[in-house]
Formats: structure tokens, C-alpha cells, sequence
């Protein structure tokens, strides 16, 4: 493998600048200005054309500078699972309407494939599409819709062919205000808070033919797509949150004394520390190959799964080991307790660490 990239002046970059302790529009506007909405997405349509690896490197620095990983997230799933689907797959017209006001982020993008009975099987959403004239007519209700409530355009997932299971799952670009498309208001959740959620109810929305993403069908495939971005790229965000973390572990062990000398110098404190770190390099390694595959055009359903696995088990343990590591003061910064509980989400969406296993168990012929 040769880790080859051009990212190493955005990098240090996005990963030193001074990110204000703002509100979510702030910030989302320096999201824009810095390019970070647009990464992936061709040059040509406002982005910058980045491939997996190069745009995994610059999410990791915007993991590790950006305190409010809500809006770090709610950034990435705007690029992954929303202008990502769009670039590969939409027509012609819509890439160049839609894309470079994503990449901008003069519009939010969200991703509406998630039901309240389906979950993670695609092969059970009741969400239909059915073809009137030079319009599909949408109906379903979407539910944990990441960017919803303030989404300007949605990819929304529904089934052409309920009869076929996976394969008559479609997938549409719907934009905001097209009569049919109700968008319900954030609902309160403690993880992930500046990354607003809510419920998309589709009833009757007709969406042309042309916004159709790909065929008849291919929505699935299409949705998988956009885990490979999600599930590598996204998670980089994750590894540099917890490289961050790892950091003030160190920082904390090498100041804070308790009976006379650094609490680093006790070997619970200084291995613990030790070990996550190696994990922690260890995974950013299988990312890196994860992506370098993809970079190549190689299926990579492997490396992507233990990757996800990887980074989101790691990112647990940082946030952990950080609470463990400076105790009272953790106690009292709501930042640390934030950090915890925006880690352990990380197990459960883009695919959770159960069917990562059952991803990585099938290529093993298991």
C-alpha cells in the first residue's frame, strides 16, 4: 500500500483553526467557507474532487478541532448520505441545480431512509413509490432523519416493488416544499444535540421522473454506496475525536498530581493511556486501507466493516478512559460527558457493530 495524498495543508489547517464556540448556523457557514461540505464532491459541481482517503484525513482534523462533533456529524451525513448519492447517481440537470448549493452549504442536505419498523432492513421499508405519468408518487413516514427538521433537500429511500425486497427499493430526490413532503420539528435527544432530527412524513408527494436517482430498483445498491463514504469517511471525524481525547489523557496524566507525583507515573494511568493509543493507531490504519482500496476501485467490504468496527469501539473507549482519567474535572465538563455519549451512538448508526461482524463473517465465508 502506498498512502499517498494532497490533503496535508487542509489538514493542518482545519485541524488548528479556531472554531468559536458559536451556534449550529455559525458554524455550519464556516463549514462552507472551509470546504468541508464539499469534499468529496466533483470540482465541477462547487466541491473539491477528493477521494476516500484524502477526504478521510481532512474529516479526521475536523473531528479533532471542532468541539461540537453534533455539527461535525450533521456536516459529514449532509456530504455522505446526501450530495454523495446525488453526485454518483442523479441526472445531469439535478446534479447542477442541487450540488454546488450542498457544497456551499447555502442548502442542508438529509438522508431519509430510516423507518420506525424497518430499522436497519432495507428489505422492510413500507415507504412505496408508484409511477403516475412523469411523476412517482411518494407515501411512507421516515423517522430519525439526521438534518430534517432544517434539510433543503432530502434523498429519500421507498419501495417501487415491495414484492422484490431489496431489489425494488428506489431512491428520489426530494426538495423541500414540494407539496406532500411534511418536515415535523426536531425532537429532543441528548446525543449528538447540535445535529437536529425529526420525523418526514411523505404523503402523496410527487416527485418527477428525473429525480429518480439511478434506476428502478437501485436504491439499495445506491444506499450501500453511500455507506462506503459514511462508514470510512465519516468515522475519521470519530478517530480524530479520539485522538483528541487521547491528547488530554496525556496532558491530564502529566499535570494533575495526587500523593506527591504526576498520576502518569502510576502504571494504571500511563498503560492504559499506552494501550488505547496503539488501538487507536491501529484503527486509523485500517481506515487508511480502507480507503486506499477504495481509491482503486476495489469492493473493500472487508477493510470498510472492520474499519467502522474499529474506529467506533475505539472512540467508546477514549470518551471512557477520559471521564476515568480525570475524574472530577471530567465530572464537571459537560464537553467530556457529551463526547461519551456522541461515542457510543457511533456503535449503532452507518450500520451497527453487530452487523459489521456480519459483514466481516461473511467474507469470511461464515
Amino acid at each position: 500500500m502506498d498512502f499517498g495524498w494532497d490533503a496535508d495543508d487542509d489538514v493542518e489547517r482545519v485541524r488548528a483553526r479556531s472554531w468559536p464556540a458559536a451556534g449550529r448556523e455559525e458554524l455550519w457557514a464556516l463549514c462552507g467557507r472551509e470546504g468541508l461540505l464539499g469534499l468529496s464532491v466533483p470540482v465541477e459541481h462547487g466541491g473539491s474532487g477528493r477521494g476516500f482517503l484524502d477526504t478521510a484525513r481532512v474529516a479526521e482534523a475536523f473531528g479533532w478541532g471542532c468541539a461540537d462533533l453534533g455539527v461535525v456529524f450533521s456536516a459529514l451525513a449532509h456530504l455522505f448520505a446526501c450530495a454523495m448519492p446525488i453526485a454518483e447517481h442523479g441526472d445531469d440537470g439535478v446534479r447542477k441545480r442541487v450540488l454546488p448549493l450542498l457544497a456551499s452549504g447555502e442548502w442542508v442536505g438529509a438522508n431519509a431512509i430510516t423507518e420506525a419498523d424497518a430499522g436497519s432492513d432495507v428489505t422492510a421499508l413500507r415507504g412505496t413509490a408508484r409511477l403516475d405519468g412523469d411523476h412517482y408518487v411518494l407515501d411512507g413516514v421516515k423517522s430519525f432523519v439526521s438534518n430534517g427538521p432544517v434539510a433543503d433537500v432530502f434523498v429519500v429511500y421507498a419501495s417501487t416493488e415491495p414484492a422484490f425486497g431489496h431489489l425494488g427499493v428506489s431512491a428520489f430526490v426530494v426538495e423541500r416544499g414540494t407539496p406532500g413532503l411534511v418536515v415535523e420539528p426536531a425532537f429532543a435527544k441528548s446525543v449528538l444535540s447540535s445535529c437536529p432530527a425529526g420525523q418526514v412524513r411523505l404523503e402523496g408527494c410527487r416527485v418527477p421522473v428525473r429525480n429518480m436517482l439511478g434506476a428502478e430498483g437501485q436504491g439499495a445498491a445506491i444506499f450501500q454506496a453511500s455507506m462506503r463514504w459514511e462508514r470510512t469517511c465519516l468515522f475519521a471525524a470519530y478517530l480524530g475525536r479520539a485522538g483528541r481525547l487521547l491528547d488530554r489523557c496525556v496532558e491530564h496524566a502529566r499535570t494533575r498530581r495526587q500523593f506527591g507525583r504526576p498520576i502518569g507515573a502510576n502504571q494504571a494511568v500511563s498503560h492504559a493511556v499506552a494501550r488505547l493509543r496503539s488501538r487507536w493507531e491501529a484503527a486509523r490504519l485500517l481506515l487508511w486501507r480502507a480507503c486506499w482500496r477504495l481509491d482503486r476501485g476495489e469492493r473493500a467490504a472487508w477493510e470498510v466493516a472492520s474499519a467502522k468496527l474499529a474506529v467506533s469501539e475505539v472512540a467508546v473507549d477514549a470518551a471512557l478512559l477520559t471521564m476515568r482519567v480525570t475524574g472530577g474535572a471530567g465530572v464537571r465538563d459537560e464537553r467530556v460527558s457529551a463526547d461519551l455519549l456522541d461515542a457510543v451512538a457511533a456503535t449503532t448508526f452507518s450500520g451497527t457493530s453487530e452487523m459489521q461482524l456480519e459483514q466481516m463473517a461473511k467474507e469470511l465465508g461464515l
